[in-house]
């Protein structure tokens, strides 16, 4: 009887995976949603009536297991090397030159392929069956998160030829009508809404529980095979044999007898990118040959036999609707672009920063002006020029308003700066970003404590500063709108889990101008206290490295004023961490441990000083110039002369995700927003 009903889940499971193939891998579907979810349901149902018959590659683990507490960290058996890249036609003409030198008098030819902005991720076969799916991490070692790749439909659970033992890597990627999707559903929840596709599935491969995995519906193109049996000769040949074994293949590829061959098809997928249904951000161009590919070896993080080809900025028009003006947390008045949605870049963009007034007047910006966005490397919009011939005859100039849009005090300039101010401590707009800013994760990491109820308490009079934030109740948080009693202890968990926050983010928390992570983790060490700093002359502030006249008249005027001290005093009675330890242990050796680094280009899960502080912390030292004392470089989108003088002079350069990876070896772990 077993044996019978083991054939029967055998069948069901082969129909499943074929239709499954179809429709995730050939886009070709047999059958309906519907019946193909009736014979899932069938499969289900035989599953939970004989469990030990299940097979380890049925399709019912693609719906997520139980969720996980952690992600167990795996060692890559080929290191998962990074890829130099450029924006630049002239820098891919001198890898073609380099090429060609290492290999004098060959054929050399090239295979382009699309480079798909979403995460790495390795699979491992054993058997033909998936065994393990593990993120690159570092490129040593990453987080192997099988459990969620399998709720990925395109990745096959079993390959469609025996016997494979293989290493398959690929990009897992989010479609652009499924992060649509996603996000008009996250609207209607009231929950933050993805920045892009490429958040989106990095957050979602790295959620604890699979099943909200398989909600996103990721899929996954493959790109690379290794096989220690295997006979290919040729990068083409590779993608062939996977495709051959039912992995999905972007055929969206072309082989290229040379460098300008290499140009038509980066100018074509250029002109085509916005048509197609998932995010590209430029092509990767790769030496055909596997053993070419092996003699050029590589260097310490990147093969010498490939290069990123990135395209140029996007740009889009569109209209600016209006001029609005939002108050920070130190009063700066920072005027905002709010503009007709348009599409630049993978995700809807409707509000651009325009930094300030002298901004708006240099571009002569006005309301009902058509004009042109672009995203620095494909992340920040900004607005870069407005198309004056199609300017409407009623257009005016901005006039920056000389009274605070919240509080309507009088808004002051600063004469040593470009900044616009509103100098009442009291302006409610500069208290909710006080508490934010408060909140944050490099700061006192209040989970719970995000903009709709920092506005709540605010508007309600129950916060008047952030010492106020530890009398809150259970009855006063359940009584704010969309925060159940669940969620308001968890808030009130969230807050006394910040009692435990080291001295130097409490200080970075209190958000006094200037004071960055890197300035309070550097104010904390030298005075060990609030009492002790609070006290601090001028001459002593200026006596701690790092600290100039600018910082020392910030801090100074923060703890003489009067205004302060009742906060303070709440902050004290509250417990929080105000001194350090009387024996601060020093961070265990670890990777950042006596280097030098220096920070250069747009990071976009940390600001430039939480980088700092996060290096400082381990024992490294940040430079302002790459030089022969540097260590390395942490280089995020759109950098510059400093990473071209690092590759000069054969400087280790780290991704933002290399970045994260060694900061999470050395026990500092921080998630990529949104989550």
């Amino acid at each position: 009887m077993s044996k019978k009903i083991a054939a029967e889940m055998a069948a069901l499971a082969a129909q499943l995976e074929e239709h499954n193939h179809r429709y995730h891998v050939l886009a070709a579907p047999l059958i309906t949603d519907r019946k193909y979810d009736r014979l899932l349901a069938d499969l289900q149902e035989l599953e939970r009536a004989h469990p030990e018959l299940q097979r380890p590659d049925s399709p019912t683990l693609r719906v997520g297991g139980a969720p996980t507490s952690q992600f167990p960290t795996y060692r890559h058996e080929v290191p998962m090397l990074s890829l130099d890249n450029s924006y630049s036609r002239q820098d891919v003409l001198e890898f073609d030159r380099r090429v060609r030198e290492a290999l004098p008098g060959e054929l050399v030819e090239y295979i382009a392929e699309l480079k798909i902005d979403g995460v790495a991720l390795n699979l491992s076969y054993e058997g033909s069956l998936l065994v393990r799916a593990v993120t690159r991490g570092d490129g040593v070692s990453g987080d192997e998160v099988t459990a969620n790749a399998r709720t990925i439909r395109s990745i096959p659970l079993r390959l469609q030829e025996p016997g494979i033992r293989a290493e398959v890597r690929g990009e897992v990627y989010m479609a652009a009508e499924d992060f649509a999707a996603l996000n008009r559903s996250r609207e209607q929840e009231g929950e933050a809404l993805f920045a892009n596709p490429r958040n989106s599935t990095a957050g979602s491969l790295k959620l604890q529980d699979p099943r909200l995995v398989a909600s996103r519906r990721l899929r996954f193109f493959a790109y690379w095979l290794h096989q220690p049996e295997g006979k290919t000769l040729t990068q083409h040949e590779q993608l062939e044999t996977l495709a051959g074994w039912g992995l999905p293949v972007n055929p969206e590829r072309a082989r290229c007898a040379g460098i300008e061959q290499v140009f038509a098809f980066y100018d074509e997928c250029e002109a085509s990118r916005e048509h197609l249904p998932y995010d590209i951000d430029g092509i990767v161009v790769k030496v055909d040959n596997l053993d070419q590919q092996r003699r050029l070896g590589h260097t310490a993080k990147s093969p010498r036999s490939a290069i990123a080809y990135k395209f140029r900025a996007a740009q889009a028009r569109t209209r600016l609707l209006n001029i609005s003006l939002q108050v920070g947390r130190t009063g700066t008045v920072t005027p905002v672009a709010l503009l007709e949605p348009v599409l630049l870049a993978g995700s809807t963009v409707q509000r651009a920063t325009l930094h300030n007034e002298d901004e708006i007047r240099r571009r002569d910006l006005r309301k009902g002006d058509l004009v042109i966005l672009e995203k620095g490397g494909d992340v920040i919009p900004k607005v870069v020029g407005v198309v004056l011939e199609e300017r409407p005859s009623w257009a005016v100039p901005f006039q920056f308003p000389e009274h605070c849009p919240a509080c309507q005090s009088p808004l002051l300039r600063d004469p040593e700066e470009v900044a616009t101010r509103c100098e009442n401590p009291a302006c409610p707009a500069q208290l909710k970003r006080r508490l934010e800013h408060f909140a944050a994760r490099t700061a006192l990491d209040i989970e719970g404590l995000g903009p709709a109820v920092v506005d709540q308490l605010v508007d309600r009079l129950l916060v008047r500063d952030v010492g106020d934030l530890y009398d809150l109740d259970l009855e006063t948080l359940a009584g704010l709108e969309r925060l159940a009693k669940k969620s308001a202890q968890n808030l009130l968990d969230g807050l006394d889990r910040s009692l435990q926050r080291p001295f130097d983010r409490v200080l970075f928390g209190l958000g006094i101008r200037h004071v960055g992570a890197t300035v309070a983790l550097a104010l904390a060490r030298h005075f060990r206290d609030l009492d002790a700093l609070s006290r601090a002359s001028a001459e002593e502030l200026e006596a701690v490295p790092e600290i100039g006249p600018t910082i020392t008249h910030s801090v100074c005027a923060f703890f003489a004023n009067p205004q302060n001290q009742p906060l303070l005093a709440k902050l004290r009675r509250a417990g929080l961490q105000l001194a350090l330890p009387e024996e601060e242990v020093a961070a265990p050796p670890n990777f950042f441990t006596g280097k030098t680094a220096v920070l250069t280009g747009a990071l976009m899960h940390y600001t430039r000083e939480q980088a700092a502080a996060c290096i400082q912390r381990l024992g490294g030292r940040i430079a302002p110039s790459v030089s022969k004392k540097t260590d390395l470089v942490v280089a995020g989108e759109s950098a510059g002369s400093k990473l071209d003088k690092a590759r000069e002079l054969g400087v280790l350069v780290l991704s933002e995700e290399e970045f994260t990876a060694r900061l999470a070896e050395a026990g500092i772990v921080v998630v990529p927003d949104p989550l």
